[in-house]
């Protein structure tokens, strides 16, 4: 099959899609969702896995390669590991990844790696049974740190640990989250307090810029610029002979919209060009009313086509018109 490459109006390649497969989570994290939680879509109104399978499949052909699983929590949807083996079977796909609260880690793992994960990001906001369990609602942190203890066994790599700090509240344990490069190989990221989908818990007062974080982290030793190979809003660092690296997400203040190489599809089958922006095009409408491969192929097209250049977020300081990360796949 000969791979085409696809770029926007601002020449960039688009090679990546992120894929919600629910918007249900089996947590209530405070910085993502209202304490009563999302009503979550119907069951009916969600892309099937064939849909999902046929999407990617043509999104492989117009040069898309990396496809990362997302939600809500990916790992309540069923036979998450079948999807993955099928999206890993499609010619020109060569990079499986998962965004995941670890809680049901522990017991899936083995299947997904045997499917074709490659690598695995997980949401930990603290390194505190209690304090987890408080910025969770509810959540166990040691049936994550088994998770990803197993995922270590299985090969899985890298293993990413986002953390989201917040004045006040687990801001006090950046410096224990820097640490663990020092001792693991995992990539720890610092990722901005974004006001979205967290409704009231977000406020200017709580929110701590990639740059104060930085000086935190820099203070304890200094801190070494990193190239990955892997292009992606991350600015990474490391300390000193450290196997792990250090890495600042800026939405807010560094926006990364320039190398942006990403589309969103949502869990009903829209999809997104930007994270920020309202407009979506309607996949799941086209393949459900018979359409044929040609035409998925224009709306893929359509959504690189009208893909913005940058978000605002930072610039305008109202988000009352942003859907909960859930709902669009964090």
């Amino acid at each position: 099959m000969s791979m085409q490459r696809i770029q926007d109006q601002f020449e960039r390649t688009i090679d990546y899609m992120r894929i919600s497969v629910t918007d249900r989570c089996n947590l209530r994290c405070i910085y993502c969702m209202p304490s009563e939680g999302v009503t979550p879509t119907n069951h009916d109104n969600i892309l099937r896995y064939e849909e999902v399978v046929r999407i990617v499949s043509v999104a492989a052909r117009l040069g898309v390669k990396k496809i990362r699983i997302t939600g809500g929590e990916p790992l309540i949807r069923k036979k998450l590991s079948f999807l993955i083996a099928s999206i890993r079977s499609i010619d020109g796909i060569d990079d499986i990844s998962l965004t995941t609260n670890g809680i049901l880690l522990k017991k899936q793992i083995h299947q997904l790696a045997a499917a074709g994960l490659n690598r695995i990001n997980v949401s930990l906001d603290s390194l505190n049974a209690e304090k987890y369990s408080e910025i969770t609602r509810g959540g166990d942190i040691n049936t994550v740190l088994e998770g990803i203890q197993l995922a270590q066994q299985e090969g899985v790599s890298p293993i990413k640990l986002n953390m989201v700090p917040i004045r006040g509240f687990n801001d006090n344990e950046i410096e224990a989250f820097a640490e663990l490069t020092v001792k693991t190989p995992f990539h720890v990221r610092f990722i901005e307090f974004m006001p979205i989908g967290a409704g009231a818990a977000w406020s200017e007062g709580k929110y701590i810029s990639s740059e104060e974080i930085r000086q935190r982290v820099s203070a304890m030793a200094p801190l070494i610029p990193v190239k990955l190979r892997r292009s992606g809003p991350a600015r990474y660092y490391r300390f000193e002979n450290a196997p792990g690296v250090i890495g600042f997400i800026s939405p807010i203040t560094h926006h990364f919209c320039g190398s942006c190489n990403r589309l969103r599809l949502t869990s009903d089958g829209k999809l997104r060009p930007c994270l920020f922006s309202e407009t979506e095009i309607d996949l799941k409408s086209a393949l459900r009313s018979g359409a044929q491969d040609e035409e998925i192929e224009r709306l893929i097209r359509l959504s690189v086509e009208v893909k913005p250049q940058g978000h605002t977020i930072g610039h305008e300081r109202s988000f009352t018109h942003l859907k909960p990360m859930s709902k669009i796949g964090g």
